[in-house]
């Protein structure tokens, strides 16, 4: 991910009362899938939709990946509801896709820039990807001056 360590670390749990929490989540106080939103994106096809994509990674906390089911903006984003330790501070009433979310496979297996076909955390790499893909990639805004 970005220039942070964002490697998880195993600790106990802290105990939440009546909020359940399996074996992995218990080990996981990053709570990375509580502290990222991953959007699915439209296929970028074009020069122009690559150069939006660089310029969304030019964000703080943005990242880019391409996985088996597609393209993806990885925003990293604390939510403001999980408690210390990692419970969530609104579990009852959580939102639906907090409820439909499933840990069979999560950044506590492997990270998302490991386990992506692409992934870009720095323009850089994004115009290095570019750069292969189209020819005149450098050459792009030519056409406007």
């Amino acid at each position: 991910m970005n220039a942070k360590d964002d490697s998880i670390k195993l600790v106990e749990a802290i105990s939440a009362g009546k909020v359940e929490i399996d074996g992995k989540c218990s080990k996981c106080t990053k709570s990375i899938c509580c502290n990222s939103i991953n959007q699915k994106i439209p296929t970028p096809r074009s020069k122009e939709d690559f150069d939006h994509l660089v310029w969304q990674v030019s964000h703080e906390n943005i990242n880019i990946f391409k996985d088996a089911d597609g393209w993806f903006l990885h925003i990293k984003a604390n939510c403001m509801h999980l408690l210390p330790g990692g419970v969530c501070g609104i579990y009852e009433p959580r939102p639906w896709v907090c409820r439909e979310y499933s840990n069979d496979f999560c950044e506590y297996d492997e990270s998302i820039a490991d386990a992506s076909e692409h992934f870009f955390a720095e323009p850089e790499q994004l115009h290095k990807y570019c750069r292969k893909r189209f020819k005149k990639w450098d050459k792009r805004f030519e056409l406007y001056e």
